[in-house]
């Protein structure tokens, strides 16, 4: 390749996480912020250009123990695709024995017949995108399946014998009661999933709904009531068994937290490859170009498809490791406060307004310092 991939100089000790993102959708959800297109024409000229971009990363990260991929909606992809796509994978990258392996999924894309490519590839992580066990908010939020092809696809799951499933559900809808909040949770937990993501509806500039709210044509819930969805989800959750190790995911063990999604909160090295794919290297982040064309146009030119790049600073990178760190339940290591009276006296502040608490040499957040978790390091820092 023309180009030379940006920080590239070493190894860090924890094997890197490894990202490819698949740019297919069978139709745009009114809400989602991601890349995608809802062609797939474009598919196989897409894997050639993975395949360009793998080799060019080739050495460059030591060992990967993580997969993921996402989108888009990678359940699309058929078996000759998604066998093309791991074969090129391994031929480029090194992985450790028993890689965490994960693949996002829509409910209508599940069958035995795809269930069985995904173990013999080495997919052993599922996580399906539900969002709703109720028709109507399953049709405000413009998702192709319906409640029952949404248990019909965790049924056929459990059925080809995976054991670590993730189910997305969404708060916060419009006109939403917590009632009928707690009814999907409650028919989510009926399949024991081994993880949980559960988000608040945001909405992003330039998505559907971001026009409807600009518009005024769309009505949100107050922060208050965001609150309490928050609140208590989290109460229902850990009350039942899980932990709630990240602001919107709850996994059954230490073990069943995603491994890969670690990674970004931890700041350990991961790669992303494909259009809008993020990447992340002692210190430097990058990321690639959201249009497929592009994408395209620059890996023919011997390219890198990159669309920016940035140096974190030593104050950025702390700023950031405060930031992941008050998101999750590992907190932040209260080394990196030492020496700073400033840093201390805010500390000491969040343990007497209980919201945050000492532990083992961290200082973590409570349920209610997760609330505030993005206003935090902001007190931290000045």
């Amino acid at each position: 390749m023309g180009s030379k991939s940006p920080c590239l100089t070493g190894y860090l000790p924890e094997s890197s996480g490894l990202y490819l993102h698949v740019p297919f959708c069978r139709s745009k959800c009114p809400y989602c912020d991601f890349y995608s297109v809802t062609s797939m024409k474009e598919a196989r000229e897409w894997v050639h250009c993975l395949k360009r971009e793998a080799e060019c990363y080739r050495g460059f990260f030591q060992t990967f123990d993580t997969l993921y991929l996402g989108g888009g909606t990678p359940s699309l992809l058929n078996r000759a695709q998604l066998s093309e796509i791991f074969s090129l994978l391994h031929a480029s990258f090194t992985f450790v024995p028993s890689p965490e392996i994960s693949l996002e999924a829509n409910p209508d894309d599940i069958t035995q017949e795809k269930l069985a490519v995904c173990r013999e590839l080495g997919i052993n992580r599922i996580s399906l995108g539900v969002q709703s066990f109720r028709e109507g908010e399953l049709r405000f939020l413009g998702r192709r399946h319906t409640a029952a092809g949404a248990e019909r696809a965790l049924e056929k799951i459990r059925g080809a014998g995976f054991d670590n499933v993730s189910v997305d559900l969404m708060y916060g809808l419009p006109g939403q009661s917590m009632s009928q909040w707690l009814f999907s949770l409650k028919r989510a937990l009926d399949f024991q999933p081994e993880h949980l993501s559960c988000y608040e509806l945001t909405v992003e500039e330039g998505t559907a709904m971001g026009r409807l709210k600009a518009q005024n044509r769309l009505k949100l819930p107050d922060e208050e009531t965001g609150r309490r969805f928050f609140l208590t989800t989290s109460r229902f959750l850990e009350k039942r068994g899980y932990i709630h190790y990240e602001i919107s995911n709850f996994a059954r063990s230490e073990a069943l937290i995603s491994r890969h999604n670690s990674k970004y909160w931890k700041h350990v090295d991961y790669l992303g490859i494909g259009p809008g794919a993020h990447s992340f290297f002692q210190g430097k982040r990058w990321w690639n170009v959201r249009s497929l064309q592009h994408y395209r146009a620059l890996m023919s030119q011997g390219k890198l498809p990159l669309e920016g790049e940035e140096c974190l600073t030593e104050d950025q990178l702390l700023l950031e490791t405060l930031y992941f760190g008050f998101r999750t339940k590992r907190g932040i290591n209260l080394r990196l406060l030492e020496g700073d009276p400033h840093m201390e006296s805010c500390a000491a502040e969040l343990e007497e307004s209980g919201l945050a608490l000492r532990r083992d040499g961290r200082l973590i957040p409570t349920r209610r310092g997760f609330l505030l978790a993005d206003s935090l390091p902001l007190r931290m820092v000045r």
